[in-house]
């Protein structure tokens, strides 16, 4: 993948254990009791539009879906990864020096963008979530979706996972984005397995790929 260094790897079971802590300590606030697996990584990365250069990472944990990310060819520098748990955003630190992170709200997603140099123009291709949207409240949801296409290119995708079996956001959240949303597959070797969900502007119900 060229001259990028995906930093000082943590061991896995260091990460599932550190990961598996802070959901005891937080478990409402945290989608899993552990970290994503290698094929939900692949998976999410795969649903990356062609030629997506400016990706943005939301509840990046301990990085699984981060370093499947930088294989896939996004450089760290273009990669904005959104942790709120400040051990976890210790962990992604450490393991991924280069990576452009910041401890924040993904409600606030505009205004942290905004505050980048990185992204020039304030807009993205890709938001790739790995936040508990299953458990959420409408309002909530919508908050947090709202924030994501604001920062959007017209035909940027929101990509998320869930270890439910219906779709995470909710019908009527989705209808009022104007939003559109296609099953993009699942990661049976995951633990949990996980479903993937893609979610663009246009409108109209879910339909498998």
């Amino acid at each position: 993948m060229g001259d990028i260094e995906l930093g000082q790897a943590l061991p896995s079971q260091t990460q599932w254990f550190t990961f598996f802590l802070q959901w005891l300590r937080h478990p409402r606030s945290m989608a899993s009791v552990a970290p994503s697996g290698r094929q939900l990584g692949e998976l999410m990365a795969r649903a990356l539009p062609d030629r997506a250069r400016y990706v943005v990472e939301l509840g990046a944990g301990t990085g699984a879906i981060t370093e499947a990310l930088m294989r896939h060819g996004i450089s760290p520098r273009h990669l904005m990864a959104v942790e709120m748990n400040p051990v976890l955003h210790g962990c992604l630190a450490r393991r991924f020096p280069e990576l452009h992170l910041v401890r924040g709200d993904a409600r606030d997603l505009v205004g942290l963008i905004a505050e980048s140099e990185v992204f020039a123009g304030g807009k993205v291709d890709a938001v790739l979530s790995s936040l508990g949207l299953l458990t959420m409240s409408a309002e909530l949801q919508q908050d947090i979706l709202a924030a994501a296409f604001d920062v959007l290119h017209p035909n940027g995708v929101f990509v998320q996972y869930t270890y439910g079996w219906r779709n995470p956001l909710k019908k009527h959240v989705r209808h009022q984005l104007g939003l559109r949303c296609v099953f993009a597959g699942m990661a049976w070797r995951n633990l949990p397995p996980a479903r993937m969900f893609v979610y663009c502007r246009g409108g109209g119900d879910t339909r498998e790929m």
